[in-house]
């Protein structure tokens, strides 16, 4: 389990984040939806420890990342996978090196035990004969894909997702969202930072609404799609208006 409680953050004397408190259960997808510069991919930051906090503590599996020293925080970070908006594929090495980066960087398993978990995550991901390829042989989508197989080479509980969808097309983007939904089969635990409502809709057991660093609602997707708070409605009117002119273009 994940649990924030009261982070403020500061860059600057400027506020990033405020008071933010959510809690994420074991084996569930929580998505924290808001605009640009709303301070999502920051709260990312903060749960990995990477970042320094004003005030408040981040508890994973029941210990204060912030309270204990870099080798423990390094064993919590192996638990953690990420998934980053651009990927952070290596252009200089082919499919079955990027996603067996981590494995052979520990050197924990013999050659024989890479290949085979490289396999198991290029089939978890359908991109089984893609071994060979460089990442510039390969689509937006599969290289996101690609990027899923190699956060979870290490057996991650808990994978954290970054705009997981930007500048896919409709088909693949849906296809990153299945692949979302179906790590619930494997027991892990998802926290999902994006600015499209009908991702959210689609992968979210719970959601958080996030502007200007504060939290505005948190809740299940039916709590927050009833929600009478004013910033919500709006927010959900202005993407839906922008997604009506862009159909009618």
């Amino acid at each position: 389990m994940i649990r924030l409680n009261n982070i403020s953050l500061d860059y600057d004397e400027r506020h990033i984040l405020k008071n933010v408190s959510l809690t994420v259960e074991k084996g569930t997808t929580s998505v924290i939806l808001g605009s640009s510069g709303a301070g999502k991919s920051t709260i990312l930051k903060v749960i990995l420890g990477l970042t320094d906090i004003k005030s408040g503590e981040v508890f994973i599996n029941g210990k204060s990342i912030y309270q204990i020293n870099e080798k423990e925080l390094l064993k919590v970070r192996r638990k953690i996978g990420i998934v980053f908006q651009g990927n952070a594929l290596f252009d200089s090495l082919n499919v079955r090196e990027n996603v067996s980066y981590f494995l052979a960087y520990e050197n924990k398993l013999s050659e024989r035990e890479i290949n085979e978990k490289v396999k198991e995550m290029l089939s978890f991901v359908n991109l089984e004969d893609t071994q060979e390829l460089y990442p510039d042989q390969l689509s937006g989508g599969m290289k996101k894909r690609i990027a899923i197989a190699r956060a979870l080479a290490a057996g991650p509980e808990i994978i954290l997702f970054d705009e997981p969808t930007t500048g896919l097309d409709p088909i693949n983007s849906k296809a990153i969202l299945e692949l979302i939904n179906k790590l619930k089969s494997l027991g892990k635990t998802s926290i999902v930072v994006t600015h499209i409502l009908n991702d959210a809709v689609f992968i979210a057991d719970n959601m958080t609404v996030i502007n200007e660093g504060e939290i505005v609602a948190s809740g299940s997707v039916r709590e927050i799609l009833k929600s009478d708070n004013s910033f919500i409605q709006k927010f959900f009117y202005e993407i839906f208006l922008d997604n009506t002119l862009f159909k009618e273009n």
